[in-house]
């Protein structure tokens, strides 16, 4: 257990992912509460003392029925073979709950996000009527125990769910102030796999406890392999290390964004890799910084010039489109549409690239009566490159910094991307250098496969 957690902890530093507090369900305190709250639930009659039969998968620690199962009779969750099981458990009376859970549904039509997630839970589970749910086990020692009845081990959704409150100091016999500040959770943004645990479960259990429901569950997509689950008995699994040790933190984290659509799967390939890689960071991105910044420094010494008062079409047009980013930016976002919010930040640099196409500095350069346009054309490109830098940052925050270094860029907030003009005239800016080299594709998927 403990070099799974250190393995993850890894993961997610090595891929840039903050967190808070890395939560582990080992934690004492954690543990206390969980032992609180299951006793809670019994002393109020919300669980009680049975016996199951049922179908049990291992790797996901949980039973269904015969209708719950696959059509092939695998595991619902997993797909993995199942076997019959009978075991004295206790159980949490979901049925108790399921009115309330429905209603609560019906007057938050927002809180299982997006819709096709909420329309699978309605109907395959809470139409058909909710099944009390096991809620302990005796047949293996590592987990929660029940503190009052000896040998039974807390079921590890209800041990893990709780991790969402316990760590921010909820007890129910009196919580902390961090939890009576940030609790209810905004979102909860969770595998697609486990959306029946945080929409059904999760939510009665706090009602059980007479606590307030997370104001929306974001049921996120799979990533597959091509079309395919990635699985290791197959052999396509992809590892964040081979990916990262060659193409990149911030180029793999753009992927991982940009690829993965709203509500459907996503896909990976190592080929798809390469030429997102190559089409976006090193064609679009990387060439209108580095170009844009070298046509500064030839023409200019590296000083950034004022721009003259009249603009053209393509000069207005260039503006409209930065000043539109960020509105649509946050509105993706908001949605958890984040491919289309990495969408939104590319259109920005290609349109930057057409102006380049559009007012030929390299024509402009050769008349020197035209020395103000060019001043013009170079401040609109190097401002455009502050957009980018700003916008950028919440999806490669190294790219983004490295961005608005080399610009020398003051106005990094995003506050200052209500006004197209932040670049400070008479700015000398740095030295370009290559954010993104374009790949040869054989090469690099040698790299990426270890040869």
């Amino acid at each position: 257990m403990d070099g799974n957690a250190d393995e993850i902890r890894r993961i997610c530093d090595m891929l840039g992912a903050s967190y808070n507090k890395f939560i582990r369900t080992t934690d004492d305190y954690h543990m206390r509460a969980v032992q609180k709250i299951f006793k809670k639930f019994y002393e109020q009659g919300d669980i009680y003392k049975s016996k199951y039969e049922g179908m049990y998968c291992v790797p996901c620690e949980s039973f269904f029925t015969q209708s719950q199962l696959n059509e092939d009779g695998k595991c619902p969750d997993c797909s993995r073979e199942v076997s019959p099981a009978t075991e004295e458990a206790y159980f949490l009376r979901l049925g108790k709950y399921q009115a309330q859970l429905e209603k609560y549904i019906e007057d938050n039509p927002d809180f299982i996000y997006p819709e096709s997630r909420k329309r699978e839970m309605v109907n395959n589970f809470l139409k058909p009527g909710l099944q009390d749910l096991c809620v302990s086990r005796t047949s293996f020692t590592w987990g929660v125990p029940v503190d009052f009845d000896e040998g039974h081990i807390v079921y590890v959704w209800i041990d893990a769910l709780s991790n969402y409150i316990t760590a921010m100091g909820y007890d129910p016999d009196g919580s902390g102030e961090l939890y009576n500040k940030y609790w209810p959770a905004d979102v909860h943004v969770i595998g697609k796999d486990i959306l029946r645990f945080h929409t059904i479960y999760w939510p009665i259990m706090l009602m059980a406890l007479g606590e307030e429901l997370p104001k929306k569950v974001f049921g996120h997509p799979w990533l597959l392999f091509g079309e395919d689950k990635m699985s290791k008995s197959k052999g396509n699994v992809i590892y964040a290390d081979d990916l990262v040790n060659v193409l990149g933190c911030d180029a793999v984290r753009w992927y991982l964004l940009a690829e993965m659509p709203h509500a459907q799967d996503g896909s990976i390939t190592l080929e798809r890799v390469v030429e997102r890689y190559n089409a976006d960071l090193a064609n679009v991105l990387g060439n209108l910084v580095q170009r844009s910044i070298s046509m500064v420094s030839k023409n200019f010494g590296g000083v950034l010039p004022a721009p003259e008062a009249e603009r053209t079409a393509e000069d207005r047009d260039l503006e409209a489109t930065a000043l539109a980013a960020l509105p649509a930016l946050t509105a993706a976002i908001d949605s958890f549409r984040l491919a289309d919010a990495c969408e939104i930040v590319l259109n920005l640099a290609k349109r930057a690239n057409k102006y380049v196409d559009e007012t030929a500095p390299w024509i402009l350069a050769k008349d020197e009566t035209q020395r103000a346009r060019l001043g013009t054309v170079m401040y609109h490109l190097i401002e455009s490159c502050r957009f980018l830098g700003v916008l950028l940052e919440p999806f490669m925050p190294n790219t983004a910094a490295e961005i608005l270094r080399q610009i020398n860029a003051d106005a990094t907030g995003l506050d200052s991307l209500s006004v197209f003009g932040g670049m400070v005239s008479g700015t000398t800016l740095g030295e370009p250098s290559a954010l993104f080299l374009r790949l040869k594709l054989e090469e690099t998927l040698d790299k990426l496969r270890g040869k």
